[in-house]
């Protein structure tokens, strides 16, 4: 196990409350490959929340022996589907494929290094029950040091916000203030409050609602979807919201696969993204000669990293 998990992840049971009559089917949804070793106890701080009545594990190849040690769980514990044998089809597809093997009127979908906090399930889905449709609820996402995470909870991501947000100019210039799209670094709200973005680290939907948005746009094959399926619910009339209570600590980079290979997928979600929302033929043309900029900002991005001594 990471070292860094050990003293801050909660195992504890988390104490289990009925809010609604009969009582809502809540399913995990996981996709995993090549995870580490952050993966045992992010599904250990699964199974010890009794609001969790489906446990689904897309496995989309991982090493052998946690192969084994996933197929022993199923084995071992009813709640548990595991899904095998597809190869790494994506996140955004592996996703899919959870959900449609999942049975909860509830679906949570959680990071394979994401580890739940007692009451975060409670929280999120005691939250969506009241909602309107279509809703998204998300938790708050934090750091090994309980830190708010930075793409936690974000603004609306378009093009004008990304380059003024990312080269640091909404955050140094009190005029661009409004651009800035990671809002980490302000006070959390003190109840449920919507955002334009929340991080798919660790979030919940009805079944239904997701249903209804074709769920996750496989176009995407790792980042960016979930930005992608915050635009489609408020395009769709409904919320996305932040839940400050709902917390889970994510450790982030602990994916053992080629960090150049995933900034590369992240800059490619990036510039499909921008192009998907485009609806004008200027914003076209822009999101089109913006694309190959992103992708090549993105794969940048570990070189620089590398060189200044910085773990990817």
């Amino acid at each position: 196990m990471n070292g860094i998990a050990a003293p801050i992840v909660a195992v504890e049971p988390a104490p289990e409350q009925v809010f609604w009559s009969p009582r809502r089917r809540v399913s995990v949804v996981m996709v995993v490959y090549m995870t580490g070793e952050a993966l045992e106890q992010s599904v250990r701080c699964v199974l010890a929340d009794p609001l969790v009545d489906e446990f689904v594990i897309v496995d989309n190849g991982s090493p052998g022996r946690q192969t084994a040690m996933l197929q022993a769980l199923a084995e071992r514990d009813r709640r548990v589907v595991l899904l095998t044998g597809h190869g790494n089809v994506g996140f955004a597809r592996g996703a899919n494929l959870g959900a449609r093997k999942a049975t909860g009127e509830h679906l949570l979908f959680l990071n394979p290094d994401a580890f739940l906090q007692p009451g975060c399930i409670a929280n999120l889905v005691r939250e969506i029950e009241s909602r309107p449709s279509p809703c998204l609820v998300g938790g708050r996402v934090l750091n090994a040091d309980r830190t708010e995470q930075r793409g936690a909870r974000r603004g609306d991501i378009t093009p004008m916000t990304a380059l003024l947000s990312l080269s640091r100019l909404a955050r140094l210039a009190p005029a661009l203030r409004r651009y800035e799209v990671h809002w980490e670094c302000d006070a959390a709200p003190d109840a449920v409050a919507p955002v334009p973005t929340i991080s798919g680290a660790c979030f919940c939907m009805r079944r239904a609602d997701f249903e209804s948005l074709g769920g996750f746009d496989e176009g995407y094959f790792l980042h960016v979807e979930d930005v992608d399926l915050c635009w489609r619910v408020r395009r769709a009339g409904g919320q996305v919201l932040f839940h400050p209570k709902a917390e889970v600590i994510h450790l982030g980079h602990t994916s053992q696969a080629s960090p150049v290979r995933v900034e590369f997928h992240k800059g490619l979600g990036l510039a499909r993204y921008f192009r998907k929302r485009s609806e004008k033929p200027v914003e076209r043309l822009l999101a089109w000669l913006l694309s190959p900029v992103i992708v090549c900002t993105a794969v940048l991005r570990p070189v620089v990293w590398r060189l200044k001594g910085r773990a990817a």
